[in-house]
């Protein structure tokens, strides 16, 4: 009788050690991707800069990081997650340390190169270290707590780089980031016994009278995979109604309802709350995968009417943070089951891989979108701007049930 690794019951305090361990490390990637962005109003002045540029280092911290999310994968499958995910943290806090000793706008760019590839390795790493060590039965409270440690990290980003900027000045905070970094980096190698794999993942077998494969599984078969590329299509919709909202959705929020400046800021850190909240929830949707698909459909749904009520309905100033508030916990409900969808999707032996792959979408979404988003908000077409979100959120339904189609019709094959 085989054996599956996936399904010996592993201790709840175990899977939980496990579970923070990641999260730890996947809020450190979040933190560092919003270090540069709270920070642009010293950063213009200091480098004597304009916007355009320093969204261009956002560019290329996303392109980089795309491009060794995809590689890192690999990497993972072929030696395992844990180193590199130690490369990957004292990459980020190296960035950090080279964000705050800048002397110049290239010297800044370099900086996201090195930030760029540390961030890269992330969703490989914390991907395949919860589906080979957490138990399947916990899953969706794995991929839960996972999403929620990342958005506490957007979260605490501006709420920690903008009161020490403005306190101490902007290369203090830098330094105080590269801190954040190298010491999560250290708690994890004190605890790195547990982020030890047990060994490869159980081959799955044969139904009774199943034909054994013609050849053995090429590393890049998972490439003729269909519904790899739609969660790859869908993951770049998500990244860039999530980059649209992190980077321009509360200015243009400022513009259309006089929200007071003071307010613009903690929108966003609203939103982050409300999403964590909703990620909670998400975790029990997401317990049963073959809702994967409704629950995000739903989510992006009440999201997109959200995001229309802004642009198109007068209101109040103090409705504006609720509205955040509220398009972060739909949009988070959902979150769970949107890496559901992704595992759903993987083959055995391939899970770096197909995160790397996939995942990549979340970069390649956030280099691009400030490109075009940020073209209306030089037009000043803010209402543009979030009729554009929901449009994406809109696009983010049909991508989720895509995925549920070309999976079907492979299982039928």
């Amino acid at each position: 009788m085989t054996t599956f690794v996936a399904d010996t019951v592993t201790p709840l305090r175990q899977d939980a050690t496990v579970i923070g361990l990641v999260g730890l490390a996947h809020a450190v990637s979040h933190f560092s991707q919003l270090l540069l962005a709270p920070l642009f109003p010293w950063l213009k002045d200091a480098f004597a800069v304009s916007y355009t540029e320093l969204g261009a280092l956002l560019t290329i911290f996303f392109v980089v990081s795309s491009a060794v999310q995809t590689t890192s994968g690999f990497i993972v499958d072929r030696f395992g997650p844990r180193p590199v995910l130690f490369g990957g943290l004292s990459l980020l806090g190296l960035a950090a340390l080279a964000y705050a000793g800048s002397q110049s706008y290239a010297m800044l760019a370099a900086s996201a190169v090195v930030a760029g590839i540390g961030n890269g390795v992330f969703h490989p790493v914390d991907y395949t270290l919860l589906n080979r060590k957490v138990h399947k039965t916990r899953l969706g409270h794995a991929y839960s707590a996972h999403g929620i440690t990342g958005t506490l990290g957007w979260a605490l980003a501006p709420a920690l780089m903008v009161p020490l900027a403005i306190g101490a000045g902007w290369r203090v905070a830098m330094l105080c980031a590269a801190a954040v970094a190298f010491g999560v980096a250290a708690l994890l190698w004190w605890h790195r016994d547990r982020l030890a794999l047990d060994g490869p993942p159980a081959a799955r077998p044969l139904a009774p009278g199943a034909a054994a494969p013609a050849r053995p599984e090429g590393p890049f078969d998972f490439l003729r995979i269909p519904a790899v590329w739609m969660c790859f299509a869908f993951f770049f919709f998500y990244a860039v109604a999530l980059s649209v909202v992190q980077s321009f959705a509360p200015e243009a929020a400022r513009q259309l309802h006089a929200v007071p400046l003071h307010w613009v800021a903690a929108c966003l850190t609203i939103y982050m709350i409300g999403s964590a909240s909703g990620m909670v929830l998400g975790g029990f949707l997401a317990a049963d995968p073959a809702r994967c698909e409704r629950v995000v459909g739903v989510g992006m749904a009440l999201a997109a009417t959200i995001a229309l009520t802004v642009a198109l309905v007068p209101m109040a100033a103090i409705a504006v943070p609720a509205a955040f508030a509220l398009m972060g916990l739909v949009t988070g409900s959902a979150g769970p089951s949107r890496d559901m969808l992704v595992k759903r999707s993987t083959p055995e032996n391939a899970s770096g891989r197909v995160f790397g792959v996939v995942y990549s979408g979340l970069d390649f979404g956030q280099a691009l979108a400030p490109l075009a988003f940020g073209w209306l908000m030089d037009r000043q077409l803010h209402s543009a701007v979030w009729i554009g979100l929901a449009a994406v959120q809109l696009v983010l339904i049909a991508s989720a049930f895509n995925v549920r189609r070309v999976r079907r019709e492979l299982v039928a094959a």
